[in-house]
């Protein structure tokens, strides 16, 4: 499906070199953040109090929470569960504190605002159910990147699976660079955000690898940049039709999704863009620095008594 057709090619792979090392610099900064500052971890996996309140009618989400930080608590989490009226409050450790008071100083600031509300229960999550998490989370990612390595590799050929899998590690690590720079809260719905991403930007190159491929058969005289360029314009109608439907849904969760949804949506549209920005000038250009020729995307025809690639006499 296409809304329009662009006629001439555009000469993506001239500009390769120049915003390769951009991307260079922006990934060596990512890698930078992540082991200087770190991540700032949310509750579920550093561990805290969890309350799940309710009330005879919906409340409004932002007077908890104004409530809440009224109490000193800064990194906390409402949200809603179950229906409208039911309320789950997840509450940081605090030192010298215990979970039932932090509980009950909660629940008494609550029901200042409003009497009707009930705790219905209050519950500990210790920091080792974090560190589980933790390690779950990322066994979770790395079978994804394995999964995809694996893809990849039957898929195309070497030099474009190494190519797509360096351009779909370099989304995720600029995503977490961006999280660890501006100490955006990590938690467990960013991280599927990532492993979401991870796919969504693999199919991006997989389409792009798909019509370079195509190309090569097509364009039996043009040079790799040439096919490699034909092929990124080709696709750019659809790159816009697919990725801009998709942000339009995730631009409405971050602006109307409320704080719960507003880092989840956060970490997809940076992975939005930074997967186009890959699959079009990180994958393709390594593909063509690597290599990739005609002969890579096509197997030889054996000619009538070859046997093995020789001639059998």
């Amino acid at each position: 499906m296409e809304f329009f057709r662009i006629r001439k090619t555009i000469p993506f792979m001239r500009y390769a070199l120049i915003l390769n090392l951009i991307s260079l610099v922006t990934f060596l900064a990512a890698v930078f953040f992540i082991a200087t500052k770190g991540f700032h971890l949310s509750i579920e996996f550093t561990g805290g109090t969890v309350m799940e309140v309710a009330y005879p009618q919906a409340p409004e989400l932002d007077k908890v929470r104004t409530v809440i930080s009224g109490q000193g608590y800064s990194d906390f989490q409402v949200q809603n569960f179950g229906t409208s009226r039911d309320v789950m409050i997840r509450l940081p450790i605090q030192a010298g504190k215990e979970s039932a008071t932090q509980s009950q100083e909660v629940l008494a600031a609550l029901k200042v605002a409003d009497p009707t509300v009930e705790l219905r229960r209050v519950e500990f999550v210790g920091p080792q159910i974090g560190k589980e998490l933790a390690h779950d989370g990322l066994m979770a990612l790395a079978f994804v990147v394995i999964g995809i390595v694996i893809y990849l590799a039957f898929r195309f050929e070497w030099k474009f699976a190494l190519a797509g899998v360096v351009a779909n590690l370099h989304d995720v690590v600029i995503i977490l660079g961006f999280f660890a720079f501006f100490q955006w809260e990590f938690s467990l719905p960013v991280l599927a955000a990532i492993l979401a991403v991870l796919g969504y930007s693999v199919n991006e190159s997989v389409v792009i690898m798909d019509r370079i491929r195509e190309n090569f058969r097509k364009y039996r005289k043009a040079s790799v940049k040439e096919v490699i360029d034909s092929a990124i314009t080709a696709t750019i109608s659809r790159t816009i039709i697919t990725h801009g439907s998709t942000q339009l849904m995730i631009l409405a969760m971050l602006f109307f999704g409320g704080p719960t949804l507003h880092y989840f949506s956060m970490a997809i549209t940076i992975g939005i863009w930074f997967g186009i920005y890959s699959s079009v000038f990180v994958a393709a250009s390594i593909a063509m620095w690597l290599g990739v020729t005609r002969e890579d995307m096509i197997k030889p025809v054996k000619k009538e008594g070859e046997k093995g690639g020789e001639v059998v006499g």
